[in-house]
């Protein structure tokens, strides 16, 4: 992998990780049409890092006052909406933890292939449609409870298989239950912390069991890049979400998926 890879890649991670047109598959692509080697694993690591740190900076404020409520909760029985909230992101995330831990080779084996990609991009996307324009819209990330969290973690966890992605699996959930675009995308959003941090840290577990060299460079331009583009999609993506919906998004998805059919059907 050369700089203008690393540097590229860690751009499409930043600017896809929490928009929903999955960024699994747009890391997998590169190396199934152009012939890309594998990025590594401690690009993979760096690029986490890069996303993790934008996601927690952007929302720093409410991140400092979940935490801060959740620990209350366990000593001291805090009953506010933060505590709540909180918990419901842990619900959220237990299932994506169970299903990655029992289906990571199963995934691996045979559902990262183009014509996986090309599918659930399609699917995926109609279905964002579809919720986007049928669903009430009413209610905001603390009227969050038990089922819904659950049922939010379910979809979180659908979106292993590369092509679905994790922000619009969870963000078509939310919508499907009742949420605003703002709340799910934001409940998306806090979501996204813990699972990030329990993927780059058994990535780096990996790494460090693994004994890969490490180039300081790549792992400098992967966080740096992943990090600046991260944090600057979340702040448009709100804002986009708020004037013109997820059609956006929707209208892109359905572009990629069948552009690439017709890619793998004219080999």
């Amino acid at each position: 992998m050369n700089f203008f890879e690393a540097f590229f890649l860690a751009l499409i991670q930043g600017l896809t990780e929490f928009l929903p047109i999955s960024s699994s598959a747009h890391l997998i692509l590169p190396s199934a049409i152009l012939g890309w080697a594998d990025q590594g694993l401690a690009f993979d690591v760096a690029v986490h890092v890069g996303t993790l740190a934008a996601v927690v900076l952007y929302f720093r404020k409410e991140v400092v006052e979940l935490l801060t409520a959740f620990f209350a909760s366990i000593f001291r029985r805090d009953r506010s909406k933060e505590a709540k909230l909180a918990w419901m992101i842990v619900i959220a995330t237990i299932p994506a933890c169970i299903l990655g831990f029992l289906m990571k080779d199963i995934i691996e084996l045979y559902l990262r292939s183009a014509w996986v990609i090309a599918t659930t991009t399609i699917v995926f996307g109609l279905l964002l449609w579809f919720v986007d324009h049928h669903a009430q819209q009413k209610d905001d990330e603390y009227q969050m409870d038990f089922k819904k969290a659950l049922f939010i973690g379910i979809s979180q966890a659908l979106a292993l298989v590369p092509g679905t992605s994790r922000s619009g699996a969870t963000i078509t959930a939310a919508l499907y239950l009742g949420f605003t675009r703002e709340a799910a995308a934001r409940f998306s959003f806090l979501m996204s912390i813990p699972i990030i941090l329990l993927a780059g840290g058994y990535l780096g577990l990996k790494l460090v069991v693994s004994g890969e060299t490490v180039d300081v460079g790549f792992l400098l331009t992967g966080i740096i890049t992943s990090f600046i583009s991260a944090f600057i999609c979340i702040h448009f993506f709100l804002k986009i979400i708020t004037r013109m919906g997820m059609m956006p998004f929707v209208v892109y998805r359905l572009l990629l998926g069948f552009g690439l059919l017709t890619f793998l059907m004219l080999q």
